[in-house]
């Protein structure tokens, strides 16, 4: 096909739109620059710093840090008022006097080292296997060997569905190696053969395989539809209701343009 010099210019022009169109949700009128301070889980932090990317991109007059300290700590943080927004992953914060939004959900994925012969495990055994009651790959099907079980630090998010959702009650074998992030366990995990871990499905790569817990892999669509049953959601917190360049960016996550970003590697909200 021969492109003619109008074939071009309206190309450009339909390219111009949709980047408008993109830009201009959550737009906001600013005088002069803001820095906004974004702080809390560490799942979220990639996905957040993406979506922190795209809408610098288009409204170049903010900048946005984006700082993973764990869930706890961004709740903690956004009451004190030392941050603008914060991330949260698993319960909504029960704060009364704090606002917050869902804008993804998120899937805890079981990651095992690529050479191990499992495909997946029951919810109960999963349970058994991070309890102690079950120290032997053997024992689920895999080639003898003991099991190396590693879990997340206190005040993790993901961590505490984990606990909630899995051990319902019952502790993590003391013995687990902990870690402080998700990428950190896809790091220890792709370099231990006999290790077993839990993660943010959007820090999945190829260093390591992840299991199927009842028959069912996380993925974007899985997630969204409940047919996987380690859900987390994930959210962002303010002080109050969000104004100003706050609300801009939150408006822009909630957006079709921001959602589309999070849909990439997660599943969406209700009515996104």
């Amino acid at each position: 096909m021969t492109l003619t010099r109008k074939s071009i210019g309206t190309a450009i022009c339909l390219m111009g739109l949709l980047l408008f169109a993109g830009c201009s949700r959550g737009a906001v009128e600013l005088s002069e620059p803001v820095h906004l301070k974004v702080a809390g889980s560490t799942s979220m932090q990639p996905l957040v710093e993406e979506l922190a990317q795209a809408y610098a991109e288009c409204h170049q007059q903010v900048t946005i840090t984006v700082d993973g300290r764990g869930s706890l700590a961004g709740i903690e943080l956004v009451r004190q008022g030392e941050v603008d927004i914060g991330m949260t992953s698993g319960k909504e914060p029960d704060d009364t006097l704090l606002w917050s939004t869902p804008i993804a959900l998120d899937g805890i994925a079981i990651v095992v080292h690529p050479q191990n012969r499992v495909e997946g495990l029951t919810m109960l055994q999963l349970k058994d296997v991070f309890f102690g009651r079950i120290w032997d790959w053997r024992d689920v099907r895999g080639q003898a060997g003991e099991i190396v079980v590693v879990s997340r630090e206190d005040g993790s998010g993901t961590r505490a569905v984990f606990e909630e959702l899995v051990m319902q009650g019952k502790r993590v074998t003391p013995t687990a190696v902990v870690m402080p992030n998700s990428r950190a366990v896809v790091e220890y995990v792709a370099e231990h053969p006999q290790a077993i871990g839990y993660v943010s499905m959007g820090q999945l790569t190829q260093e390591v395989k992840v299991l199927e817990i009842e028959e069912a892999a996380p993925t974007p669509d899985s997630v969204r539809q409940g047919e996987y049953h380690l859900l987390c959601p994930l959210f962002l917190i303010t002080r109050q209701e969000p104004t100003g360049a706050i609300k801009g960016f939150v408006d822009f996550v909630l957006s079709p343009t921001g959602q589309s970003i999070v849909g990439r590697k997660y599943g969406l909200v209700q009515g996104s």
